[in-house]
């Protein structure tokens, strides 16, 4: 009768355990590296994305506060003239009928101005009419009262045409005393696209 096969010794059985071991660990530390390496790609990457558009943000604001200034006129072109018919108004003297003859044209800063004023012609030409009829042929032959009607009627034009242009105001006369006597005060400065008015011709008759 055969012998039974002798069971292996304890020594003999291989050993495993610690391989399989080492290898989870390894894998558990390569993948917290790769996790760790992702997290930290996307959160650099989250901050960059913000950074870019807090910075797109401050460029739009620049952008908007920031007003174009109005570029000085080139002195190589000539101003823009707009010429008007000639008016024929009585004036408002009282002891005798007299009337005016004016030919006036208009210096604007910008050709869309000249041609913004064609709209408006009627209620520029109604306020020049006003002006003119409450005239007197005594203020209108001197050098200061044409002087002064021709600012009028460049602050009257440019309210027709809907610039709200304020009136000067006034110089206290030289005798009045001096308790009761106003100071000067400067001229309102506002935007009147109207540079200028010039008489082309001035008759009184």
């Amino acid at each position: 009768m055969s012998a039974a096969p002798a069971a292996p010794a304890e020594g003999d059985a291989p050993k495993k355990g610690p391989k399989k071991l080492i290898i989870i660990i390894v894998v558990a530390v390569l993948v917290l590296l790769l996790g760790g390496g992702a997290a930290a790609f996307f959160l650099m990457k989250k901050k960059a994305a913000h950074a870019e558009g807090e910075g797109g943000e401050e460029v739009d604001t620049a952008h908007e506060v920031k007003k174009p200034e109005k570029p000085p006129r080139d002195p190589k072109h000539p101003p823009v003239f707009v010429p008007l018919d000639p008016f024929v108004v009585n004036l408002a003297d009282k002891e005798t009928e007299r009337y005016a003859q004016v030919g006036i044209s208009m210096q604007v800063d910008d050709p869309k101005v000249a041609d913004e004023m064609k709209a408006y012609m009627p209620a520029i030409k109604d306020s020049i009419i006003l002006i003119l009829s409450h005239k007197t042929s005594e203020e209108l032959l001197s050098l200061d009262g044409k002087h002064k009607m021709a600012e009028e009627i460049q602050r009257a034009a440019a309210r027709a045409m809907g610039y709200d242009v304020e009136e000067p105001e006034e110089e206290s006369p030289e005798d009045e005393p001096p308790k009761k006597k106003k100071k000067k005060k400067k001229k309102v400065e506002a935007y009147n696209p109207i540079e200028k008015v010039v008489y082309s011709s001035f008759i009184i008759q």
